[in-house]
């Protein structure tokens, strides 16, 4: 059949169901120049490579078509058309309950982590070292850091995380997916107290940790948080939180919270200092600088940088630091990033 011959794609069916407003503008300047998702959803693509995410669309009041982001089943489908149509994989999925994260967001970490290894090697189109090594804690059953950056850039990973079943999801997608093969190993936290120890072995050198902390302190503070987020969407009623990106109890808060959790993660990284190039993980609440600030002062690290992040309304930022001399970087980059 020829082109001229066959039906409108899906959306462009939907879209003609709806003449109310003028289109909105989708163009996410905020997001880095190199993310994928900077001009929104190609919704006709996404379909063709998932089309289940058809039934969960609609036409909002700019006479886009857009996702019913209240319905966990909604954002797990957007999440699995992203995956197949942007970054090649053939399978993915995760358990019902664990979290299903914003994929644009994620990205942008990844890309700005590239960017740190331009800035330090001091060459261009540095940012495709297949040997990059990174080290992903709290991985998760989405292992979506480490697709990226595999997909991106080809870069290896090693996946950590507390949680078994998390784990096994994980190894699924990495397993079903001959793209990913070699690039992600996965390996079990057996003492939640810790971050990097009985993780990072002797023989271990990654040229970047990331990790995406747990937010919140308590199950209640992540009800809340949810509730308000909803809010931000249009939901009109907070009864019976749904929390739309999932996620269990240990992906969403720890006693402390996020704060404490860095801090655990900035004591730690001393005993390694050598064993990474640049620690980093997403900071969340910008009220939380000033006291990690001091904590990695009082560690004399020999660079720190704040590198700041946005997606819509969410404002974010990663901190980064190292303790690896002038000398040692540039040997580091040297014999490592060729």
């Amino acid at each position: 059949m020829g082109i001229e011959n066959q039906p409108l794609p899906i959306v462009s069916r939907i879209a003609s169901m709806s003449t109310k407003k003028t289109n909105k503008p989708i163009d996410k300047t905020e997001l880095h120049p190199r993310n994928k998702h900077r001009q929104g959803y190609d919704f006709d693509r996404l379909i063709r490579s998932y089309p289940l995410l058809a039934k969960h669309l609609h036409i909002n009041d700019y006479q886009n078509t857009s996702l019913n982001f209240f319905d966990p089943a909604a954002v797990k489908a957007l999440n699995k058309a992203l995956l197949l149509s942007h970054y090649g994989l053939e399978y993915w999925d995760i358990p019902d309950g664990y979290l299903c994260p914003a994929i644009p967001g994620r990205a942008d970490y990844i890309h700005h982590l590239a960017d740190l290894v331009q800035l330090n090697h001091g060459q261009k189109n540095t940012t495709t070292k297949s040997q990059i090594n990174c080290l992903d804690v709290g991985t998760g059953a989405n292992c979506i850091y480490a697709i990226i950056g595999a997909r991106e850039y080809g870069w290896s990973f090693v996946g950590t995380d507390i949680d078994r079943e998390g784990l096994q999801s994980a190894d699924k997608i990495v397993s079903s997916n001959a793209t990913l093969a070699g690039r992600i190993e996965l390996r079990h936290q057996d003492d939640s107290e810790h971050i990097f120890k009985g993780i990072i072995r002797d023989s271990d050198y990654f040229d970047f940790c990331l990790c995406n902390p747990p937010f919140h302190s308590s199950a209640a503070e992540a009800a809340q948080a949810a509730n308000r987020k909803l809010k931000n969407l249009g939901h009109k009623s907070d009864d019976d939180t749904v929390l739309n990106f999932g996620g269990n109890n240990h992906e969403l808060w720890c006693e402390g919270g996020e704060l404490e959790f860095i801090t655990q993660m900035i004591n730690e990284s001393v005993l390694f200092s050598t064993s990474c190039f640049w620690f980093t993980t997403l900071v969340s609440k910008h009220e939380h600088l000033d006291s990690l600030s001091k904590t990695l002062e009082s560690k004399h690290p020999t660079s720190v940088k704040t590198i700041p992040m946005g997606q819509g309304h969410k404002k974010s930022r990663i901190l980064a630091w190292t303790f690896l001399s002038e000398k040692q970087q540039r040997i580091w980059t040297s014999t490592r990033w060729i």
